[in-house]
């Protein structure tokens, strides 16, 4: 401890005479101290470390690196080595000790080392990203670069105070501007202008830019803030040429390199280059999920290079993705045989990245360009297309990860009803090769299937007002490739089940409005075992938990009912055949249960409950339609539509009241729950009052009212005897009061309604 203290003083004392001493004998002097002291250091004693740093050795430290500059940006040859002791001595003191930490905070030690390196950083020349050489400096100042990031790193390590400091300085990207400048992963293999001649000393700084590399990434690992991205669009330049080390053709060594042969330290280069790639992937990604300024930046260096100083990142992503691929060197080499593994997670994190670009609202007049009349969408969007294009072409799997973020981010730019045109239209022309074997068929991995039939479903949204769009898909023969498919016939995980509700999408809305398309959906095709495409959505809503599906499932339906019964005259009678089976295919029980599950579950959404209602009330207009519905109004609804819970409430002694689930016997005792049915649903919604216990209950609008009436009255000509009853039991009286309002505007509409239901129920009664 003496010596260590002796050792400090005596630098206090050197630093005191820097102003009138010989310059050249004190910097040799300090060298010679300070290498003593930090030696001194490397041994681990907390008494001697926490004594030496309440005395002024930081200060010290802190004083003797702005003076070993003068001025300048980077230390002369004369003093490099001073320079290098004197921050290992700052390592050393604060390793694995928070104290000190603090003590060279407040000396501003940590700071004096960031203009350090923004010294060594603005030798940078302007175009280092497409530089085939590394920033050319010498082992001495290699050393004394890789030994300030070491005190930076165990500065920080854990401490919260420091880290705070470098990242109000922007330290992670003078590190990361830095460290790509010195260490470009595989230059290694080719580099020959380097400051060092013998193949030793070339050696020697390649293992200390690497090393470097590395620790200036522990660094930024470790000033990383989960609440606080600590890169801006500013890094996107010196992260994104990282990539072009990973993409064909490959050099290779020449037969006078060091690197040559097979060797520990060859390993030890590919294994850092893989570290920076791992590395640039995992911020790229990180910054496309959560920065927006990084997203909307990436975008805007498509159409304007100058947003990145040139650098092509968003390219530079892309290139990666579709050429990158496993360095020929991996296979000669003593390396991590998982490495190959490791990169095709990396691609993955770059197809999230450029997935969350494309689906950044602001971005899509940004990357969806019209100024090419010969490349319409733009450079991104034909990109994609001939992705798509090329997978659909090889009819191969051998690159579904093109295919996925193809379809992914195409389908965040279909959203607008002008770029799906574009995208259905010649010379795109996408609906045919997503309704191909090669993208849709049974054997299609669930990834692809994802992106494939998202995209699609976006497409098919846009039908709704375009009638172009709607034939384009239709002919393409889309609906039939689902069924066929046999998707929601799948059980699986999560992944299966987004896929589903796309698939519904899809089929939703490419049926409404569309007879073609809804035969196709009911109808079982002659050469297929499978079940038709209508009955494996009522299957799979019927045995789903989840409430979208069983939902938006049924809604398929209703479209289906909609379009089927809508269409009276058909100028092709092989269509109105076909229209006459789907039909008859339509009026079973299982589709009457499904409406009115829909009904019952539906009560905070009145537009979902008009769906059903219309549905309902147009199948009961078929003969063996009323029967149908009637049965399934009057019968109990599913347990997962109305569960029975919890004890009898005083306000359960009516049948209006729709979230009781029991109902009260005249004792007032709990008897049997009894299970509710859609018809005290709907004479809920005839009442359309607010109770104390039900301050929050939706108030139905008068159509939806209005339509409930007509439901009521068409359903109510099939019912006799205890159906009767139970139908006069449950409504009767609610309709009667409501015919008193008949007249004119809206109310008188909807008594109007529950006059007609009325008349209706007389007629039937008479015949």
């Amino acid at each position: 401890m003496s010596d260590s203290s002796s050792c400090a003083r005596q630098l206090g004392d050197l630093l005191a005479q820097l102003p009138v001493g010989n310059a050249t004998e004190s910097w040799i002097n300090i060298e010679t101290t300070a290498q003593n002291l930090a030696n001194g250091l490397r041994v681990r004693d907390d008494d001697n470390h926490t004594t030496l740093g309440r005395t002024l050795l930081p200060q010290t430290l802190t004083s003797l690196l702005k003076s070993s500059l003068e001025g300048s940006p980077i230390p002369s040859p004369a003093r490099t080595s001073a320079v290098f002791e004197i921050l290992r001595i700052g390592a050393n003191l604060c390793m694995d000790h928070d104290e000190n930490r603090g003590h060279l905070l407040e000396a501003g030690f940590p700071q004096e080392i960031v203009l350090l390196l923004e010294g060594y950083a603005g030798t940078i020349p302007k175009n280092v990203t497409s530089s085939k050489e590394p920033l050319p400096l010498t082992i001495p100042h290699l050393k004394i670069v890789k030994t300030a990031i070491a005190v930076l790193l165990n500065a920080s390590i854990s401490y919260e105070p420091v880290r705070s400091r470098l990242t109000s300085l922007e330290a992670a990207l003078t590190l990361l501007r830095l460290s790509g400048a010195i260490y470009p992963p595989g230059l290694w293999l080719t580099s020959s202008k380097l400051p060092e001649t013998s193949e030793e000393d070339i050696m020697e700084s390649w293992i200390l830019r690497s090393g470097l590399s590395n620790w200036a990434w522990r660094t930024i690992e470790e000033l990383k803030d989960d609440s606080h991205p600590i890169f801006n669009p500013d890094a996107l330049p010196f992260l994104t040429p990282t990539l072009q080390a990973f993409i064909p053709p490959y050099a290779t060594p020449p037969p006078t390199s060091p690197f040559a042969e097979p060797s520990s330290t060859r390993s030890a280069l590919i294994r850092a280059d893989w570290d920076v790639l791992e590395e640039s992937c995992t911020v790229l990604e990180s910054l496309s999920l959560d920065v927006e300024d990084v997203r909307l930046s990436l975008a805007r260096g498509v159409p304007f290079p100058a947003e990145h100083n040139g650098v092509l990142c968003l390219s530079n992503i892309l290139d990666f993705i579709e050429k990158g691929d496993y360095p020929p060197l991996w296979s000669s080499s003593d390396i991590d045989a998982g490495l190959e593994k490791k990169f095709d997670i990396c691609k993955a994190a770059l197809i999230k990245a450029i997935v969350e670009v494309a689906g950044e609202d602001k971005n899509e007049d940004v990357l969806w360009d019209e100024t090419e009349a010969d490349h319409p969408g733009g450079q991104f969007v034909c990109r994609m297309v001939n992705w798509i294009k090329t997978y659909a072409g090889r009819g191969t799997a051998d690159r579904d990860d093109l295919v996925i973020c193809a379809t992914l981010s195409l389908g965040n730019l279909a959203r607008r009803e002008t770029n799906s045109t574009a995208l259905l239209s010649p010379p795109l022309s996408l609906a045919p090769l997503l309704s191909s074997d090669s993208l849709l068929s049974p054997a299609t991995d669930i990834k692809v299937k994802h992106g494939v039939i998202g995209l699609l479903k976006h497409l098919a949204q846009s039908s709704a007002n375009s009638p172009t769009n709607r034939a384009f898909l239709s002919e393409s023969g889309v609906v039939p490739r689902l069924v066929a498919n046999g998707i929601w016939d799948q059980r699986g995980d999560a992944m299966a089940e987004v896929v589903q509700m796309g698939a519904i999408g899809v089929v939703k809305h490419l049926c409404n409005g569309n007879v073609q398309n809804a035969c196709d959906l009911v109808l079982a095709s002659k050469d297929s075992t499978s079940p038709a495409g209508l009955e494996q959505i009522i299957a799979l809503v019927r045995r789903s938990d989840t409430i979208a599906v069983k939902s938006e499932g049924t809604r398929v339906l209703v479209n289906v009912i909609k379009s089927l019964w809508s269409s009276d005259a058909l100028p092709d009678t092989t269509l109105q055949k076909r229209r006459q089976e789907a039909i008859q295919a339509v009026l079973v029980p299982a589709s009457a249960e499904a409406l009115a599950s829909l009904v019952g579950r539906s009560m905070k959404y009145p537009l979902l409950v008009n769906e059903g209602v219309v549905a309902m009330t147009l199948l009961s207009t078929q003969k063996d339609g009323g029967p149908l519905v009637l049965d399934a109004i009057l019968s109990p609804l599913p347990i997962e539509v109305a569960p029975n819970f919890g004890p009898a409430s005083a306000s359960a002694t009516t049948g209006s009241d729709v979230d009781s689930p029991i109902v009260a016997s005249p004792t007032g005792r709990a008897r049997i729950p009894t299970p509710r049915r859609a018809l005290d649903r709907l004479a809920t919604i005839l009442k359309n009052t607010s109770t104390p216990d039900r301050p929050n209950s939706v108030v139905f609008p008068i159509e939806v009212r209005a339509n409930v009436c007509a439901l009521l009255g068409q359903a109510g000509r099939s019912a006799s005897g205890e159906q009767k009853e139970r139908l006069n039991q449950a409504v009767k009286c609610s309709l009667e009061d409501l015919a008193k309002t008949a007249g004119h505007g809206r109310e008188g509409m909807l008594g109007t309604a529950a006059k007609k239901s009325l008349d209706g129920w007389a007629i039937a009664q008479t015949n």
